[in-house]
């Protein structure tokens, strides 16, 4: 009996050792599965790795710290780091490369403004029976010649033989045809297409630095509504935009800002990029689209945590803050403009707009005092709903 009971509780103890030693490997893997989703190149702190500690974000087994990097080329205003993960707080198990986020103050924006890009090729908008060619895609080179406007298609057709190689962008993707040229009553050789080199919209200004005058806004690149196309970006301007009117957003129907171009149409700026996380230039006379009394900080995603935050935005007609629920924050090691999901919390904005509606993309989200991400988008079933990006992505 002894000798069986002895027995017994050495299979106990065995099976007490292998539960816990599954319920480490599991807990080990979940924080590694969670550091893997991360990716690098992220802004970040010494308070981002502080709070992550102490929320045990990667697991309770895990501890981070961050090693600061000398910098001797680039701008002098990034200085690079390193995030090591130690397990246990003692072995390391990884390394992050990631950018410390500086000191640098930015005008938080929150207002609307006017959009014009030339694209860097020519939009096709409509076509002749029997073309290869869908609306929306955009031709990019005829033969050996760089299509980058009108012109420049115009020019390269007549140009070209009977056979034309033409090179274009559809769904993001570049396909290769062999095209027959016709001939109009005039003899000019034509493609058989209706085209543009213009497009043309309203967003929402997300930041303005303070020291340059470069901008990011929309969060979501400018596409060609028809193709869906990234539109390239050959030039850009920003102008100053009103706000007419609200249209309200509703379950299943997506509300929407009207606003039009200032009469003068004073430009305020460039547009340089045109990218999945919104445009980006500079600002020459960003007087009256910004406020000088709002500025902060950048925060990076490691630091982005569920709970409160706010939105800013002009929807009222002067810029305000809107308070939001985070809901989640995703962890991203591929980027993704649809890296938060928040919650409209505040009736103000809901009473005037529904929630989230077009034309709000790139409002900047807040948190802590921080600008964490922009406005990109709206559940559809639900306007109080919405995703946002990280600034991460939009500084890139």
């Amino acid at each position: 009996m002894i000798a069986q009971s002895n027995s017994m509780k050495k299979v106990f103890v065995s099976l007490v050792c292998c539960f816990f030693v599954y319920v480490f490997c599991c807990s080990v893997l979940v924080s590694f599965g969670r550091i893997n989703q991360l990716g690098s190149g992220f802004l970040v702190d010494y308070k981002d790795i502080e709070i992550a500690n102490q929320n045990n974000t990667f697991g309770r087994l895990i501890n981070l710290s961050l090693n600061k990097k000398q910098s001797e080329v680039g701008n002098p205003d990034e200085q690079s780091a390193e995030i090591v993960f130690k397990l246990f707080g003692i072995i390391p198990i990884k390394k992050v490369s990631v950018e410390m986020v500086d000191d640098a103050e930015y005008y938080v924006g929150g207002v609307p403004i006017g959009i014009e890009i030339d694209a860097k090729g020519a939009i096709v908008v409509g076509k002749s029976e029997g073309s290869q060619f869908n609306a929306g895609d955009i031709i990019t080179q005829i033969d050996e010649k760089v299509i980058t406007n009108l012109d420049d298609l115009e020019n390269a057709v007549q140009e070209c033989d009977r056979d034309a190689e033409v090179k274009f962008l559809r769904k993001n993707k570049e396909f290769k045809k062999i095209v027959k040229t016709q001939k109009d009553e005039n003899g000019r050789l034509k493609l058989g297409l209706w085209v543009k080199d213009d497009v043309s919209g309203v967003g929402t200004l997300t930041y303005v630095s303070k020291k340059d005058g470069s901008y990011g806004a929309l969060g979501h690149a400018i596409v060609d509504a028809n193709g869906g196309n990234v539109v390239p970006v050959s030039n850009g301007k920003v102008y100053k935009c009103s706000l007419m009117g609200i249209k309200k957003g509703q379950r299943n129907e997506p509300g929407e800002l009207r606003c039009a171009f200032s009469s003068q149409k004073e430009d305020k700026g460039s547009i340089t990029n045109n990218t999945k996380f919104g445009i980006s230039g500079v600002l020459d006379n960003a007087d009256d689209l910004i406020d000088q009394n709002r500025v902060a900080k950048m925060g990076g995603r490691l630091g982005v945590k569920m709970g409160k935050a706010v939105i800013v935005s002009s929807v009222s007609g002067i810029r305000e803050e809107y308070d939001i629920e985070i809901i989640k924050a995703n962890f991203q090691k591929s980027a993704d403009d649809k890296s938060i999901v928040f919650r409209v919390k505040d009736k103000r904005l809901i009473d005037l707009t529904g929630g989230i509606v077009q034309g709000m993309s790139g409002s900047p989200i807040l948190q802590d005092g921080k600008i964490v991400g922009a406005v990109t988008h709206v559940f559809v079933n639900d306007p109080t709903k919405g995703y946002g990006v990280y600034v991460d992505w939009m500084k890139r």
